[in-house]
Formats: C-alpha cells, structure tokens, sequence
C-alpha cells in the first residue's frame, strides 16, 4: 500500500471515530439539588410526579403548556415547566426522565420519558378477557 492510502485510511477512521464521540450521549443523572447548582445548564434527572401537588393543564388554553411539580430520591420538590403537550399516562408513571435546564429554580424541561413497569406486566384479566373474545 501507499503511504498516501495509509494517511488516508488513518484520517477516514480519525473522522469516523470523532463522529461517534459526539454522537454518544455521556450525560449522568442530577438531582434536583445539582440542577440548582448548575442553572443553565442542561440535565437529566430522575423523579417521580408529586401527586399532592396539582397538575396545570388546559388544552382549549394552551395546548403546549404543563406544569407539575417533581420529586427526586432524595426529596428535593421542584416546579416542572414543559412546552409541549400533555405525555398521555403522565399520572401513571412510576418514574419520569427529565431533560432540560434549571432557570429561577423552574425546571423547564424539553423531554420527558415516562418510565411505567405496569406497562410490561401481563394483566391476568385482560388476557383472559382477550382470549375469551378471540374463540367467540
């Protein structure tokens, strides 16, 4: 082989490997507390929705809109602002995944990923129900 072939294969597999560096997300998870440290700076943290507190939804209003208040494993409660619509199941989810920024101790999130174990069981009822159904 050429050396030029040699340099260019090397640059190709430089490029390539740059690529793929900037690609993988190597972002860890915050608690509230480190996000208030951090205001501006985007993270992820994991929480839970705080059912004592009300969730703020209109649709006719505004549709891309929502407020809620999360709590993380630690404790520490914070206001979620989200400006998108209303994740169908929201009230549901064991966990939340949320990936924004802390501004004035508002977390204002740009995507939410419900994490729901329910989702993933096998309702008893429902199957049964099912196969009923499906041999009528």
């Amino acid at each position: 082989m050429k050396t030029s072939h040699i340099i260019i294969l090397v640059l190709i597999a430089a490029a390539i490997g740059g690529l793929l560096m900037y690609s993988v997300d190597f972002s860890t998870y915050d608690t509230i507390q480190s996000a208030k440290l951090k205001p501006g700076k985007y993270v992820h943290l994991i929480a839970r929705l705080d059912k004592s507190q009300p969730i703020e939804y209109d649709a006719l209003k505004d549709p891309n809109l929502l407020s809620f208040y999360a709590v993380d494993s630690l404790g520490a409660s914070t206001r979620v602002i989200y400006h998108n619509p209303k994740p169908s199941d929201l009230e549901k989810s064991e966990r939340i995944v949320l990936k924004g920024k802390m501004q004035n101790n508002v977390f204002e999130c740009d995507n939410i990923l419900l994490k729901c174990p329910s989702k993933y069981k096998d309702d008893k009822k429902q199957l049964e129900k099912t196969v009923s159904q499906s041999n009528l």
